[in-house]
């Protein structure tokens, strides 16, 4: 439910938070994140919300507060809904969705999940993404990983794949694995490339293919479930992609929020698809939403706090491949 919508008082932010060395997909290298914290006050209670903007796409954090301040000089009163029929999905939405979220659940004194209606949380096991690179760096990067995680996420690229994912299960022959092909794969043959990953005990694929591209699976018999993460943005996406997945990654920055990214995963789990909760390189703060939702997922992938060179005072807690409320 959401509150009546009433005038707030609304301002946003752009930080820059440094990676712990770089993260790599095959779209290239990161050494710092950029993103958007909202805050939102009704004079008595404050809510606060953050989301990384999503570069490919064109967003920056600068172009994300822009998008904030404009809304709130349009709207002065807005509820949840309003930015559904009003804002465009990303993550300008999505920091100011999960700051009313915030908001409301401090007027109501309730915590997120009961606020919300999801599951009671519980810790969660999430992935511990190996980034791209080569396979000798693969298998040592998921030798140290394997210590403390027990479900790694493989970066791919559409070449020297196979090489990659058997030296990660060299190096952590114990680990649950999942690869990122992050729409690399458009040229291979797709069905011959989950059959070899199958051998490694890959359990899950995401995106294949380029978004937009997804009939190149059409037909297709994989012997590993098939996740969309670019490919599925709102709600709206789920029956176009139902026929050619298995699975669909659900990430808040994507969705614009929690409030639209719960209806994806009601219509996912509506046309029989598997739910996988992940996240952009982020702090704490954008990882707390998330996590309440993915008490509802077969996969969690919400390490992005991990992959940072810091992370916020009031921070989630990672322990033995766990992720967790903080005390």
């Amino acid at each position: 439910m959401t509150s009546p919508a009433a005038s707030l008082s609304v301002s946003a932010s752009a930080e820059r938070w440094p990676v712990n060395g770089s993260f790599v997909i095959s779209r290239g290298a990161k050494t710092h994140v950029d993103v958007v914290v909202c805050s939102v006050s009704d004079g008595t209670n404050q809510g606060v919300g953050e989301a990384t903007p999503i570069y490919y796409e064109g967003e920056t954090a600068e172009n994300c507060v822009a998008a904030i301040e404009s809304f709130a000089a349009a709207h002065p009163r807005f509820d949840r809904l309003a930015l559904l029929d009003h804002m465009p999905r990303g993550a300008a939405r999505n920091a100011l969705d999960c700051a009313l979220w915030d908001l409301e659940c401090r007027q109501h004194d309730q915590p997120l999940w009961r606020h919300a209606f999801l599951p009671e949380p519980k810790p969660l096991t999430t992935a511990f993404t190996i980034s791209l690179g080569d396979p000798a760096q693969m298998e040592a990067d998921a030798r140290a990983a394997a210590a403390t995680h027990s479900l790694l996420k493989l970066k791919l690229s559409g070449s020297d794949d196979h090489a990659r994912v058997a030296a990660v299960h060299r190096g952590a022959p114990e680990a649950r694995l999942i690869v990122d092909a992050n729409e690399s794969w458009n040229d291979l043959d797709i069905g011959a490339e989950a059959a070899a990953l199958a051998q490694w005990g890959v359990e899950l694929i995401e995106q294949p293919v380029s978004a937009g591209r997804d009939d190149l699976l059409a037909g297709l018999r994989s012997p590993i479930p098939l996740c969309a993460d670019e490919s599925c943005h709102t709600s709206s996406d789920i029956p176009a992609l139902a026929p050619y997945y298995q699975a669909v990654n659900i990430k808040l920055d994507k969705a614009g929020g929690l409030t639209e990214a719960i209806r994806i995963a009601d219509a996912a789990e509506q046309a029989g698809l598997k739910l996988m909760v992940g996240c952009m390189l982020s702090t704490s703060l954008a990882i707390r939403p998330a996590f309440a939702l993915a008490q509802r997922a077969d996969w969690v992938d919400l390490d992005g706090p991990l992959l940072l060179a810091q992370d916020r005072a009031d921070a989630m807690h990672f322990a033995g491949g766990e992720v967790m409320l903080g005390s």
